[in-house]
């Protein structure tokens, strides 16, 4: 039959857009080339310019007992307290307002701002994105992940890099790790001992941390260890399931208060000289923090700010570091003070403090802070130095430090040297001069201060002054390398770009060829000006088209993207009550609809609410812009009744669906199931809410869901099975039969995405529901009120009001186009244990159920019209309806790309616009897979008898 031409071509897109998407990620999201090098002990006397003409009197230069530089620590505790925030860290006289969640961690606070305190509190600044992955990649490396790491997340290769636990496995260093198991997956064999725990599970709050905790202190008296990392979860998931201002967090944070407590009182007891923990260094350290809603991901500041608390038990830090004149944040009342220290900086810091070789593609520099907590000078405490020993010690320890940046400085200059040689663009001449330029004057500095010092025969007669101006020109030189590796650092490869967006070019090109030979066979030849007249329809739609693809080149458009497709969708509602009044029908209908679009509008802005950095939205409640006291009895059971009331609805609607209508065998049964899902839902919803009790008898947490998935899965694959053995119809036949099919999916698909969504999900598929009903009212109005013929076989308008209601869809569910707009949570419905594929279908069903399964499946209600045998129905137009509105969603995706090429050197780029294209480029395929899907479901098995539609195919 000539209808497998059509099908072929719904697949022939599909393979047009998975290669130019592919292509276009290979130049837009190249990873940095990662450098098969590796730094060794020996690398530094035989290349660095940091040891020879050692100043006399001084033993900073001499390789005795030493690798790059001379240890500071002889044993290092590194705890991970999993998205920390900086506000839970730091005390609360440095915000504004107090809030529930702060000063639970006293015992940090405490020893950080004592008199004589030998910890420091700092303000940790992460680079995007914030993922545990990035985040652990970039600590260790000391290098800057890119984004297209975040697809590893869930399944974290092994650095191949070098790196800090590397650096510390071959310096003979025995590192021991218990917690988060994505540091085993990251280093598989490094690690001397480890208690893995898995992380995945993101409504399990205590396992990891238990681990960590049943293994952590009595490991604090071991001695077969001189690396131990604790890394602790429980923050984390607490955040995802119930946000920061929540009973769980609070509870967690005390927990750490208590665990750290014992930690320190472990070490402290072994610190006496001679002691196990003599000369131990203690780093609590979040990997990155947390938006209000528990999210994160992103590039907010929220996100991106945690904290790191940093403690030696030798002896109390030197006086000296205040004369670096350090940046800080002082408190309200100006009597503490918090510096910054950027986690880039973390692997070059305790390689120095430990004495190793700093991974090769490091480039970050030694925080002089925390070097100082545990380099000190002199033999004397702080309060009985006198002037000339203060002097004295402040010297040394300057030039100690000024020749670990010296060390720090040339490995830097050496990595861009040898990445701008070896990776394919690198970076350009005119940076690598500049840079070059800084480290020359920075070396003959250096020079010049080690030639004065040795003519001088004593470290002591050396400048304070000039030692302090050979420090700042190494934080210049570091801090300029960083700057330039945040803005210039991933490879774009423009050419294989423009590539990508030919090839999506050409897939529109195809989209307009088929459908203007779908539209000959439906009798009704594709004419703009549709008999001398413009449809005012197709012009409409154009242009809202148009529209949403422009308003993808403005960074702020995209952030109220959901606001933009609302204001699109009310516009174009505004065009159908133009046309019913005309009419003077389906006013109902009209007026229905600009209050659903209203009413999505408000749920849109409680979405975008939970992204914002300073959100005032702390739970997903619409009673907080209503001024209802939630606290309230009354109002607390109306919020859990609504979603129950609104399945009961959906059973009644389902109900009479079956009863009204000569429906077959299979779609009966495929309802009738669908109805017995939505019972057990509202009996888990019931369960949970406690309302019922029948937690107590085992009907559960995790046997319910698992039922409806089943019945769900079961009821997929009854209809495709029926399909495969039923025989072809006929056209009069295929009408109710591809309808009634289509109600069949549906109500298969929609118990298993509503339970996913959340007790929201009953609402939005109502929304749904209503949304639909009235579009599909409106698909003919254009034509009957003004007269004028449509110039395709079906209406443009209303297939574009069909794409912009599903993107509302997806904003009004409480997502956006961020990963940490992804509701993780959602993926462990029904399960504790983490499956990577089964936890990414379920978290694919949340993400695009409402926007993408259930509009598409639903399309064949568009043609629910009078006089559709006359059109050619079913199959010409049915297929029709699929290529526009695969049309409309590959030229806003095309739009995405020229975007995302346009910008891929803004500020926002891997914040924002990176982001986008992966969500946008992920539902095109989504889209391209249904569409191919629905179409074998629907018309596989269909007979049509349209003349037009074999002439026109054909040919």
């Amino acid at each position: 039959m000539k209808k497998w031409r059509t099908l072929c071509f719904f697949w022939a897109i599909m393979a047009l857009h998975a290669v130019a998407i592919l292509i276009f990620t290979r130049g837009f999201l190249l990873t940095r080339t990662e450098l098969p090098f590796h730094s060794n002990c020996s690398d530094v006397s035989k290349e660095s310019p940091c040891f020879s003409n050692s100043p006399q009197g001084s033993d900073v230069n001499s390789t005795e007992g030493r690798c790059w530089t001379k240890p500071a620590i002889g044993r290092l505790v590194i705890i991970v307290l999993d998205a920390i925030r900086f506000d839970f860290v730091a005390p609360s006289s440095f915000f504004k307002e107090k809030k529930p969640w702060m000063d639970r961690l006293p015992v940090l606070q405490k020893l950080a701002f004592g008199e004589g305190s030998s910890a420091r509190i700092f303000k940790a600044i992460a680079d995007p994105p914030t993922t545990s992955l990035q985040r652990l990649k970039g600590l260790t490396t000391g290098g800057l992940p890119t984004f297209i790491d975040v697809g590893n997340s869930f399944g974290a290769p092994a650095i191949v890099e070098d790196n800090l636990i590397h650096q510390l496995v071959e310096n003979g260093k025995r590192v021991v790790m218990m917690g988060d198991d994505t540091w085993v997956q990251l280093f598989p064999h490094h690690f001397r001992k480890s208690y893995p725990f898995p992380s995945f599970n993101v409504k399990d709050l205590h396992t990891v941390d238990n681990g960590c905790i049943d293994n952590l202190l009595p490991t604090l008296y071991e001695e077969d260890w001189d690396v131990l990392i604790a890394h602790f979860l429980g923050v984390d998931h607490a955040g995802h399931i119930f946000g920061v201002d929540s009973a769980p967090m609070i509870e967690k944070l005390e927990q750490y208060n208590g665990v750290l407590e014992k930690v320190i009182d472990a070490l402290e007891s072994q610190s006496r000289p001679g002691g196990l923990h003599e000369n131990t260094y203690l780093l609590v350290m979040g990997d990155h923090g947390q938006t209000l809603n528990g999210d994160h991901g992103g590039g907010s500041p929220e996100e991106v700010e945690t904290s790191t608390f940093a403690m030696s038990f030798r002896r109390p830090p030197s006086p000296i570091v205040p004369e670096l004149d350090i940046p800080c944040e002082f408190d309200l009342e100006r009597r503490s003070c918090i510096s910054n220290f950027q986690q880039l900086d973390f692997a070059a810091t305790v390689s120095a403090l430990m004495g190793i070789p700093f991974p090769f593609g490091s480039i970050g520099h030694v925080n002089p802070e925390m070097y100082a907590l545990a380099v000190n000078t002199g033999n004397s405490e702080d309060n009985s130095m006198g002037l000339d020993q203060y002097e004295l010690a402040s010297k040394e320890w300057l030039l100690n430090y000024a020749n670990v940046l010296c060390v720090n400085t040339w490995q830097v200059k050496r990595y861009i040297d040898i990445y701008s040689a070896s990776s394919m663009i690198g970076f350009s001449s005119e940076d690598i001069s500049r840079i070059a330029d800084m480290y020359t004057k920075a070396e003959k500095t250096y020079r010049q201060i080690k030639d004065n010092a040795s003519h001088r025969s004593k470290s002591n007669d050396l400048s304070p002054s000039s030692l302090k101006h050979q420090i700042d020109a190494y934080v210049k030189f570091l801090n300029s390398v960083a700057e330039l590796a945040r803005s210039k650092w991933t490879e774009f490869n423009l050419p294989m770009m423009l590539v990508g967006i030919g090839m999506m070019l050409m897939s529109l090109f195809t989209h307009v060829f088929v459908i203007y030979r779908l539209s000959k066979a439906c009798g009704v030849p594709f004419n703009p000006c549709g008999n001398s007249k413009i449809s005012l329809g197709l012009v409409f739609a154009s242009i809202i088209v148009m529209i949403r693809m422009w308003s993808l080149f403005s960074n702020s458009y995209i952030l109220e993207e959901g606001k933009v497709a609302n204001f699109l969708l009310a516009t174009s509602g505004l065009v159908m009550l133009r046309y019913s009044i005309m009419r003077r029908k389906m006013l109902l209908e009209a007026g229905l609809f600009l209050i659903l679009v209203a009413i999505i509008r408000f749920t849109i802005e409680i979405g975008l609410s939970k992204q914002a950095a300073t959100s005032a939205f702390l739970h997903f409640n619409p009673s907080w812009m209503l001024g209802i006291d939630t606290s309230h009895h009354v109002w607390t059971h109306i919020f859990e009744l609504l979603p129950m009331l609104a399945l009961l609805l959906l059973v009644h609607l389902l109900y009479k669906a079956i009863t009204g209508s000569s429906f077959g065998a299979i779609s009966k049964i495929t309802l009738l199931g669908t109805i017995f899902s939505y019972i057990l839902i509202a009996m888990q919803w019931a369960s949970e809410n406690k309302m019922l009790g029948l937690a107590s008898y085992g009907v559960g947490r995790n046997t319910l869901p698992r039922i409806i998935y089943a019945i769900g899965f079961g009821q997929i694959l009854l209809l495709i099975l029926s399909k495969l053995s039923c025989q072809e119809k006929a056209v009069v036949d295929c009408r109710r039969s591809i309808i009634s099919d289509s109600l069949a999916m549906l109500s298969a698909w929609s118990s298993t995405v509503i339970i996913i969504s959340g007790q929201q999900g009953p609402l939005v598929a109502l929304a749904t529901l209503i949304g639909g009903y009235c579009i599909v009212r409106f698909h003919d109005l254009e034509g009957n009120a003004s007269g004028t013929p449509l110039v395709l076989a079906v209406n443009p308008l209303s297939l574009t009001q069909w794409c912009l209601f599903a993107v509302c869809l997806f904003f009004c569910t409480g997502h956006w186009c961020a990963f940490d707009g992804l509701r993780y949570g959602a993926a462990f419905i029904g399960f504790d244990e983490f499956v990577l594929v089964r936890q990414a279908i379920l978290l694919t069903i949340d993400t695009f159920g409402f926007s993408h399964i259930i509009p598409i499946f639903g399309l064949p209600f568009l043609l629910l019209t009078a006089g559709d045998e006359k059109k050619g129905f079913p199959f010409a137009r049915l297929s029709l309806v699929y290529m526009i509105y695969g049309f409309i969603t590959a030229a806003t995706v095309t739009a995405t790309l020229l975007c995302v090429m346009v910008h891929r050197r803004h500020l926002m780029v891997w914040g924002l616009f990176a982001p986008k294209f992966v969500f946008d480029v992920v539902g095109l395929m989504l889209t391209d897979v249904l569409i191919c899907v629905a179409s074998l479901y629907f018309l596989g098995r269909t007979r049509d008898n349209t003349p037009a539609h074999d002439h026109a195919i054909g040919n």
